[in-house]
């Protein structure tokens, strides 16, 4: 494939998406990291698109929101590997929120073997997963579709988590930062996303590391909300996730990083760059990242029953 005809598929690939790791573009226009890196750099110099965090992203420093069909195809192995180091965090008899995307899709399947588990959710993708899942109840919002991402928005599917008090939210979106915590792009689901921060004891984040260092227009997390990270480890060259990490660790958010290669067997980042991770904080009753298994405290557990014989 000639240079011209890389670029101008880089170029439709990040337009489609809004933001692409070097990693995909690579993948698909089936060249090297290096090939791939130095074409970014000359379609950045014509304006056309930004270098973010190992990747390109739409110029102008925020990016849009992509539809399911994209998302779906976007960072997989990644997604996967951060699904199954997350499921670890829950309990079986937890009552836990799930937000809408397509990490939380992912979690959805494997939570489908934990008995007991009550999980509310205003995704229907999320719902899907585990509509035939023994011992699990699902609970749904009400509001709104919002075919894009098929999750329910707007002012029925916050009403009906007024009062709702969980021990954990599971939740993604666009872009995370130290400085604004987590973001999307579209107003409607931000709104519910906030929503679901206020029903839970703790809240976890699920970001591939594309995600970080990226900004988009509506915060739904403060960063000082998140209890927990769950990503992947960035590429060797991707200073910039490393250094986004470092500081959303500073902040005092625990950080869980899956394996080499999006294998789901560590939660550590590498030891060239690997942050000093905090203690709990906020009164949350967390152990230390390494133990994924934490066990609900019984405050919790009082509250997830009293939340199940409602």
């Amino acid at each position: 494939m000639f240079a011209a005809e890389r670029r101008q598929l880089i170029l439709e690939m990040v337009r489609a998406n809004g933001a692409v790791s070097l990693r995909e573009l690579a993948r698909v226009v089936q060249t090297s990291e290096v090939t791939v890196r130095r074409d970014v750099r000359a379609l950045e110099a014509e304006g056309l698109l930004d270098r973010r965090h190992g990747g390109a992203v739409l110029p102008g420093g925020f990016t849009r929101e992509s539809g399911f069909p994209q998302k779906s195809h976007l960072a997989t192995a990644e997604k996967t590997a951060i699904a199954d180091l997350a499921a670890g965090l829950v309990e079986e008899g937890e009552a836990i929120v799930v937000g809408a995307g397509t990490t939380t899709q992912e979690l959805a399947r494997r939570l489908a073997r934990v008995p007991g588990l009550t999980v509310v959710t205003n995704s229907l993708l999320v719902a899907q997963a585990l509509a035939h899942a023994n011992r699990v109840e699902v609970v749904m919002t009400g509001g709104t579709l919002r075919g894009s991402n098929y999750a329910l928005v707007g002012s029925g599917a916050e009403q009906s988590l007024q009062g709702l008090r969980v021990s954990k939210a599971f939740l993604s979106g666009s872009g995370l930062t130290a400085e604004r915590g987590l973001s999307t792009s579209n107003m409607l689901s931000a709104s519910v996303d906030r929503a679901l921060v206020q029903a839970a004891a703790e809240v976890v984040v699920l970001a591939d590391h594309t995600k970080l260092g990226t900004d988009t227009m509506f915060q739904t997390v403060p960063t000082d909300l998140i209890t927990r990270l769950v990503t992947d480890e960035p590429p060797g060259h991707d200073d910039r996730a490393a250094t986004e990490l470092q500081a959303l660790a500073d902040q005092g958010v625990q950080i869980a990083v899956t394996g080499a290669n999006g294998s789901p067997g560590g939660d550590q980042v590498p030891p060239s760059r690997r942050p000093q991770l905090p203690g709990p904080r906020r009164g949350n009753p967390l152990r230390p990242t390494s133990a994924l298994s934490d066990q609900p405290q019984p405050s919790e557990r009082a509250r997830v029953a009293d939340l199940r014989r409602r």
